[in-house]
């Protein structure tokens, strides 16, 4: 760390406590670096952010609360000059966009290597004009495009009964209900499946999923999903 530089500040976001022990431990390690606060949910996240100012946000894709887009809105609104880096499984060349285009510094598969995080938070601290990306050739080509003729994404039989459902326009507390889970849960198969059909809302992931036939539903049932 040069002398005239102060420690780049980081805000972990993700609902396992287990991970973001594990991220504090290795940003720990570096002396240009300080975690100064922590949060579960997107709301959270973004009262953290304004309380805190950090220079750089981590955050998880699937964190509870509003979507991804919509928590990098908020926080970009509450800190302006606080960065954005998104930990995410999954690539998705549409969901990149939408986060590219609300501004996110970076989207990184949390495959990444410790070295390969921490020269990423380095860069977009430092470097204003740096976006980083780690996904696979594909999806940075596929950004913004769509592909009716490649492959369907697939579902598992969970999700798909959990967005069957959903264009029954059951509420995530019906849906838990009836399958048996808890609504956490539901919440989590929600956005794993947006993730996967790189979708912005429910009717958006119902529409997606009929027209790649991945589930089957009455036209009167996909209509009641959009609420």
């Amino acid at each position: 760390m040069q002398p005239d530089q102060p420690e780049t500040t980081v805000l972990l976001v993700d609902d396992h406590a287990l991970v973001r022990e594990g991220l504090r431990e290795i940003l720990g390690y570096q002396d240009d670096m300080v975690v100064v606060g922590e949060a579960g949910d997107s709301q959270g996240a973004v009262e953290q952010t304004a309380e805190k100012r950090p220079h750089v946000v981590l955050l998880d894709i699937e964190i509870p609360g509003d979507d991804a887009t919509t928590t990098v809105a908020r926080i970009r609104e509450r800190s302006p000059h606080t960065a954005v880096l998104i930990l995410s499984m999954y690539e998705g060349p549409e969901l990149l966009q939408s986060l590219l285009d609300v501004g996110v510094r970076g989207y990184l598969l949390k495959s990444v290597t410790k070295q390969e995080l921490v020269s990423a938070i380095r860069s977009v601290r430092f470097d204003k004009d740096r976006v980083v990306v780690s996904v696979s050739r594909e999806s940075i080509a596929g950004s913004g495009q769509s592909d009716p003729g490649g492959p369907p994404m697939i579902l598992s039989d969970r999700e798909r009964e959990v967005l069957e459902l959903t264009a029954q326009a059951l509420s995530n507390r019906q849906i838990a209900a009836q399958l048996s889970l808890t609504e956490a849960t539901v919440k989590r198969h929600l956005r794993n499946i947006f993730v996967k059909l790189g979708a912005a809302s429910r009717i958006d992931a119902v529409n997606k999923a009929v027209e790649g036939a991945l589930i089957e539903v009455g036209e009167r049932r996909q209509a009641a999903a959009h609420r």
